[in-house]
């Protein structure tokens, strides 16, 4: 993890075990490219004595939390593209073999203003037939009902790396208007290649989804592990199935033009706990 590349805040919090007659202290910081919507937070956790058990809340979810050593546990918070600026309390309760304990630090999330771009494309992708009303339905259901999956065990190895080389243009949280009307926000960075670029897994993880969908094309959604997903989007070929385990950098498939799109690009998509993440922000905390 690059320090230049992130801001770091630190803080020393003391709390009270639940009894309110003894001290502890736990040690949190935060860590991220900015906190803004849109971004990854990592929170870390360092207790001055090895704990049982580690709780993190914040944005009115619970976070999963992983086991780094004895005494340092983390949590990955994502701050939603549509979470208003503002003051968000990030709240940690550890239990330990003689104690129980809890800290509080507050994420201050700043505006952040998107761009919108105009694009045009097949008029089916902006008014489906009433006929594909039913298909396009089940789809947003299946993909929710992965968002509310409990959490699977941890399978990131090692850091994050771009599934296709070359920089993104297709920005993450650009309000879209296609064909003139306006369309929910873009949720993930867009990297225009060539049809049939290799397009490799940006971390380990298991396929829970690998097959077309009506406006995001050939799909494959990889499921990382504590809550932490990848959709890669608008795929020529799929070279994985379902309930496969990857390792970083194994091959996904090919880079192609399906779905709702104006030429042969990757879209990836990042869901963080149900949150909505710039890719971009992974990358700079979780990259190399």
């Amino acid at each position: 993890m690059s320090g230049a590349r992130l801001a770091g805040i630190s803080s020393l919090v003391a709390v009270l075990c639940a009894g309110g007659s003894a001290a502890g202290e736990i040690e949190i910081s935060v860590t991220a490219r900015s906190l803004q919507p849109g971004e990854l937070v990592v929170l870390t956790a360092v207790m001055l004595e090895p704990a049982q058990s580690v709780r993190v809340r914040a944005f009115d979810r619970d976070i999963p939390v992983f086991q780094l050593d004895s005494r340092t546990w983390q949590a990955l918070v994502g701050i939603d593209l549509e979470v208003r600026p503002g003051s968000y309390s990030a709240t940690i309760d550890a239990r330990t073999d003689s104690r129980a304990l809890r800290a509080t630090t507050v994420l201050v999330v700043q505006p952040r203003k998107f761009s919108t771009r105009q694009l045009q494309v097949d008029d089916a992708f902006v008014n489906p037939p009433p006929e594909l009303t039913r298909r396009i339905e089940q789809e947003a259901k299946a993909l929710a009902a992965l968002w509310a999956e409990p959490p699977s065990v941890r399978l990131v190895d090692g850091p994050f790396v771009q599934p296709v080389p070359g920089a993104a243009t297709g920005r993450f949280g650009a309000r879209s208007i296609f064909n003139g009307q306006p369309r929910a926000p873009h949720t993930g960075d867009d990297f225009p290649n060539r049809e049939g670029t290799l397009v490799v897994a940006p971390n380990g993880g298991r396929i829970v989804l690998a097959r077309e969908l009506y406006f995001a094309g050939n799909t494959v959604i990889l499921d990382h592990g504590a809550g932490l997903f990848s959709l890669l989007e608008h795929l020529s070929v799929i070279d994985v199935t379902e309930g496969q385990t990857l390792r970083p950098g194994e091959p996904v498939g090919r880079v192609g033009a399906t779905g709702r799109v104006t030429g042969p690009h990757l879209h990836w998509g990042v869901r963080v706990n149900g949150a909505r993440v710039d890719p971009l922000s992974l990358l700079a905390a979780l990259g190399q």
